[in-house]
């Protein structure tokens, strides 16, 4: 401990937040993107059946889901600095990885083994970098500088999802083959990657507090880990806000693993048979400013009025919009401006309706082990989009995609069951109310 300290004393404790918390935070909504949403769009492009993707895909979720149970590990040995460095150096190992095994005959094994490598890396990054941002930054700044990291986590969704996938889209539109036009493309997202590692590197500070936590005897620290999760699940009403958290958005998360294989699927198969570029610009460009524009609407609503006010204007708006792929499904329109037009509003409606899903994980985690009861509430909220995602390309090959999306409008039901079953604070999230100090 002592060599650690003596060490900081030669290395600059603080810089220019605009220096590092933009690239940390586009660092961080990289690796989560490519595993999450890219990963779909690859594997559809490669020719494998949407009940493979969405099963396989839906596994890269587990380590958010079991995230609060190592992340006191991550506290316990070496620095921040240290985690977030080592994490960054392995999810650009493994988008190269990716780059180089997608044109190889077992591409499926090995490019899934490594979005798991690259999965993992980035949920101990996420640890790492949302502890090192409170570390490295006095409280004003923190406060100043959390619509930035907010603002370029979205733009690495964008930059990845839209624009990863149109340079694929380019690239197979020139001449190249699929598995080397998408080769290319992840090898391009690497370097970009390995730079931001290298720049990092050099560029992120060595705050004097960023020490491993100081470690007590093996029972006592079980029982101080254990105490929160106790705690979290003998809140009153624990059962009502289980549910809340699993099923209110069930509907939507049979979605997010399909709207790519419908875009990219041809008409005979009840697809819009869109190019990969098309895909990109719809879904990846359109669709998510779209879904950062009803997040932003939200969360204004919930400050003006609070969550009780909205919360079934929300419920509403996350799942009516759905019916737009009913509508798709059964009309396959060739007109691009009004498949824009129906996945914008059915973006934005989500990104709408999620902030009262954000806001109630908030609530139920104020007290005094917040931070823990947060992370806990994030890992059920990562089980619950995990385990109907994975059934959902199965369902939709059984049913055709025309019926999966009436199957969906009949999943939202349990999203206004839960809704029903929850007490929200009247005055909580209101500008005149102590929400308003949080950490957002």
């Amino acid at each position: 401990m002592n060599h650690l300290e003596t060490e900081r004393k030669l290395k600059p404790t603080d810089r220019n937040p605009w220096a590092w918390v933009p690239s940390l935070y586009m660092a961080e909504g990289i690796p989560y993107t490519m595993a999450m949403s890219v990963s779909v769009i690859l594997y559809k492009r490669l020719g494998l059946s949407n009940t493979d993707i969405a099963l396989y895909t839906s596994w890269l979720y587990l380590p958010w889901v079991i995230k609060p149970i190592w992340s006191p590990l991550v506290n316990l040995f070496r620095t921040k600095r240290y985690w977030i460095l080592l994490t960054q150096l392995l999810v650009g190992t493994s988008l190269a990885s990716v780059a180089f095994t997608i044109p190889t005959s077992h591409f499926f094994q090995t490019t899934l083994a490594f979005f798991w490598l690259m999965a993992f890396s980035s949920a101990t990054h996420d640890i790492a970098a949302d502890g090192f941002y409170m570390l490295g930054l006095p409280d004003y700044h923190q406060a100043a500088f959390i619509g930035v990291r907010t603002t370029f986590y979205r733009l690495s969704m964008i930059s990845t999802q839209g624009g990863l996938v149109i340079l694929a889209g380019m690239f197979e539109g020139n001449g190249y083959d699929i598995p080397m036009a998408w080769s290319i493309s992840f090898l391009v997202v690497a370097c970009i990657f390995l730079s931001l590692f290298i720049y990092h590197l050099f560029i992120l500070p060595y705050p004097s507090s960023d020490l491993p936590a100081s470690r007590t005897s093996s029972a006592s620290m079980v029982r101080e880990f254990l105490y929160p999760f106790r705690l979290f699940f003998r809140k009153k009403g624990v059962f009502s806000i289980l549910a809340f958290l699993l099923f209110y958005r069930f509907a939507e998360t049979q979605i997010v693993k399909i709207i790519a294989p419908f875009l990219l699927d041809p008409r005979i198969k009840g697809g819009l048979e869109l190019h990969t570029s098309q895909v990109g610009i719809i879904y990846g460009t359109v669709g998510l400013i779209s879904l950062i524009l009803g997040g932003l609407l939200g969360g204004y609503a919930i400050y003006r009025k609070g969550l009780k006010f909205w919360i079934w204007i929300m419920v509403c708006t996350l799942h009516l919009p759905d019916l737009v792929y009913v509508y798709l499904s059964q009309a396959l329109p060739e007109n691009l401006l009004l498949i824009n037009l129906c996945i914008a509003l059915e973006q934005f409606g989500y990104g709408f309706g999620f902030t009262a899903y954000t806001m109630f994980m908030m609530m139920i985690s104020e007290g005094e082990h917040k931070t823990v009861d947060y992370a806990i509430a994030t890992g059920i909220m990562a089980l619950g989009m995990m385990v109907p995602a994975m059934f959902s390309g199965w369902l939709q090959e059984q049913m055709g995609y025309s019926n999966f999306f009436l199957w969906v409008m009949i999943a939202t039901i349990p999203g206004f069951m839960v809704t029903g079953l929850v007490k929200i604070d009247p005055e909580f999230g209101k500008k005149n109310e102590r929400v308003g100090s949080r950490e957002r």
